[in-house]
C-alpha cells in the first residue's frame, strides 16, 4: 500500500536543481513580498478604498497562500534526495491548491461585474457596488472554492494505491495522482465535468462583461474617455487571459494527453508565472497604484523625520 509519492521531474541537484532552486526562490520571494505590498498600500491608502482595489488586495491575499501550497515542496523537492510527499500531505496540497484556485477565478469574475457596472452603469455605480456587496461577493467565492472541491478529495482518499508512486508533475494535482490508484477511476470522468463548468461559467461571465465593456467604450465621443476606460480594464483582462488560459488547457482537456514536459510547461504557466505577473501587472503599470507607493513613502519618511 503507497502511503507516500515521489515528485519524479524534479532533476538532482548535481544535475541543475540548485540553479532551478534559486530561480524559484527568487521569484517566490518576489512573488510573496509584491503580493504582501499591493495587499497592505490598498487597506493603508484611503484613496484606494473602492470596489476595484479592494478586489485587487483580495487577489493579491489569495495569491500569497495559492503559491505557498505548492512552491515550498517544489523548493524541498529540488535540494533533498528524498522527492516525497506523504498521501495525506498529497491530499491536504491538492485541497487547497485547488480550493484557492477556485477562489480565484470567482474572485476575477467578480471583479469583471464590477467593471462591467463602473462603464456601463456609472451613475448607479456607487449604490450598487457597495462595501457590503464587495464583501458578499468575496465571501461566496471562498464559499464556492473551499466547497466545491471538497467531495472531490474526499473520494481520492478512499481509493487504494498500491501500484507506481512517481507522480509526473510538479504538484499533486487530479489526474496525475488518479492515474497511480490500483482500481477503478472512471468517476474521473465527472470531477471533469465540474472542472469544465467551474471554468467555462466564470470564462462566459469574464468574456461577456468585456464584450459588453468594449462596445460601451468603442461608443465614447472622447478619444480620453476611451483610453482611460481600456487603461482600467487592461490589467485585470491580462490577468484572466494568462490565469484562465493556462488552467483551460489544463482542465478542460478531457481525455486528451500531453507528454511530461508540456503538462510541466503549463502547470508552471498558472503556478508560478501567472502569480509572478499579477503583482507587475497590477502595480508598475498602474499609476493610482504607484502614486499610492509614493504617498505610502512619503509618510513614512516625514514620520521619520518628525521624530
Amino acid at each position: 500500500m503507497v502511503i507516500e509519492f515521489v515528485f519524479s521531474v524534479f532533476p538532482p541537484l548535481y544535475e541543475g536543481g540548485l540553479l532551478f532552486f534559486i530561480l524559484l526562490l527568487l521569484v517566490y520571494t518576489f512573488i510573496i513580498s509584491g503580493n504582501l505590498v499591493i495587499f497592505v498600500v490598498v487597506q493603508m491608502d484611503m484613496a484606494l478604498h473602492t470596489p476595484m482595489y479592494f478586489f485587487i488586495s483580495v487577489l493579491s491575499f489569495l495569491e500569497i497562500w495559492y503559491t505557498t501550497t505548492t512552491i515550498p515542496k517544489m523548493l524541498s523537492s529540488l535540494v533533498s534526495e528524498k522527492k516525497t510527499i506523504s498521501l495525506a500531505g498529497c491530499l491536504m496540497q491538492m485541497y487547497f491548491f485547488h480550493s484557492l484556485g477556485i477562489t480565484e477565478g470567482c474572485v476575477l469574475t467578480a471583479m469583471s461585474i464590477d467593471r462591467y457596472i463602473a462603464i456601463c452603469y456609472p451613475l448607479r455605480y456607487p449604490t450598487i457596488m457597495t462595501s457590503k456587496l464587495c464583501v458578499q461577493l468575496t465571501a461566496g467565492s471562498c464559499f464556492c472554492g473551499f466547497l466545491l472541491v471538497l467531495p472531490e478529495i474526499a473520494w481520492i482518499a478512499t481509493l487504494p494505491f498500491c501500484g507506481s508512486n512517481k507522480i509526473h508533475q510538479i504538484f499533486c494535482d487530479f489526474t496525475p495522482v488518479l492515474s497511480l490508484a490500483c482500481t477503478d477511476t472512471s468517476l474521473v470522468v465527472i470531477v471533469d465535468a465540474i472542472h469544465a463548468v467551474e471554468i467555462l461559467a466564470s470564462f462566459l461571465v469574464i468574456a461577456l462583461s468585456y464584450i459588453r465593456i468594449i462596445v460601451v467604450i468603442l461608443g465614447m465621443p472622447s478619444a480620453e474617455g476611451r483610453h482611460k476606460a481600456f487603461s482600467t480594464c487592461a490589467a485585470h483582462l491580462a490577468v484572466f487571459l494568462l490565469f484562465f488560459g493556462s488552467v483551460a488547457i489544463m482542465y478542460l482537456r478531457f481525455s486528451a494527453t500531453y507528454s511530461v514536459f508540456w503538462d510541466t510547461v503549463i502547470a508552471v504557466t498558472f503556478v508560478i508565472l501567472a502569480p509572478f505577473l499579477n503583482p507587475i501587472i497590477y502595480s508598475l503599470r498602474n499609476k493610482e497604484m504607484k502614486d499610492a507607493f509614493g504617498r505610502l513613502f512619503h509618510q513614512k519618511r516625514d514620520g521619520r523625520a518628525q521624530k
